[in-house]
């Protein structure tokens, strides 16, 4: 039955004019900043790398900036897609259907999380295209790319949970969309306070999405940012499942 879930939300997902709307607008700008930063390497730091053999290249200055900067872009666009998965089946009384269904909550809960994890993957796989770009005219890092865009997937992925939990606590799509995207910016602070050369510790740092993420834009696959991930997400979905069970339980 999670399979079933997890087929018709990925179809709400793929029929919704504001999923693709999203998913354009974010590539568009994400295609912007490549040209941007591809245009700063070839006129600006590559003239000035051509004598120096300890050079960094193209993944560098281009790559990695780019993948970073998705993170960022797409923090805009999971709550736009997640926002909807409860909220606006209990704006149209739809969630009844689901709550007095013989299907546990887990059940429920990861087929709408697989749904959004498969679309996020279509985005992932839409940003990797760019980086692909660079093998044209240089050789790009391809390992360090692809420990950038795992990070960036289990970045969204994370993003997806968390916006789930916010979606099941509301009753309409629009104030779902706005607490999932105030709890991802809260997170993104963090990183930004414990990055601070005033913070007396780097332990914000350590609690924020983007701490992690940064290993990764590294090239480095540590236990440590994959296990943060795994909980993080982990711990959201369990919120949604105890948060449905409740609904269940309501007269």
């Amino acid at each position: 039955m999670t399979a079933a879930i997890a087929a018709h939300e990925l179809r709400r997902l793929f029929r919704s004019p504001l999923a693709w709307l999203a998913l354009a607008v974010a590539m568009f700008v994400l295609g912007l900043v490549f040209l941007t930063l591809t245009d700063a390497y070839l006129s600006v730091i590559q003239p000035r790398m051509a004598a120096r053999p300890e050079a960094t290249g193209a993944t560098d200055h281009i790559a990695v900036p780019l993948l970073l900067w998705s993170g960022i872009v797409l923090l805009g666009v999971v709550p736009l897609l997640g926002a909807r998965s409860f909220a606006e089946e209990r704006q149209r009384a739809s969630l009844q259907l689901l709550l007095a269904a013989p299907l546990s909550a887990a059940q429920v809960v990861l087929g709408k999380f697989a749904a959004l994890a498969l679309f996020l993957a279509l985005a992932v796989a839409l940003v990797a295209l760019l980086p692909a770009l660079l093998a044209l005219g240089t050789t790009p890092d391809w390992g360090r790319i692809a420990a950038g865009l795992l990070g960036l997937y289990l970045l969204l992925a994370s993003y997806a949970a968390a916006v789930l939990y916010v979606s099941a606590l509301t009753r309409t799509p629009a104030l779902a969309a706005v607490g999932g995207l105030g709890l991802l910016l809260f997170l993104a602070m963090l990183y930004a306070a414990g990055n601070s050369p005033a913070a007396p510790t780097d332990l914000l740092a350590h609690l924020s999405h983007f701490g992690h993420f940064q290993p990764f834009l590294e090239g480095r696959v540590r236990t440590e940012d994959l296990a943060y991930y795994g909980l993080f997400t982990l711990l959201f979905l369990t919120l949604t499942m105890r948060r449905f069970e409740r609904l269940r339980a309501l007269p």
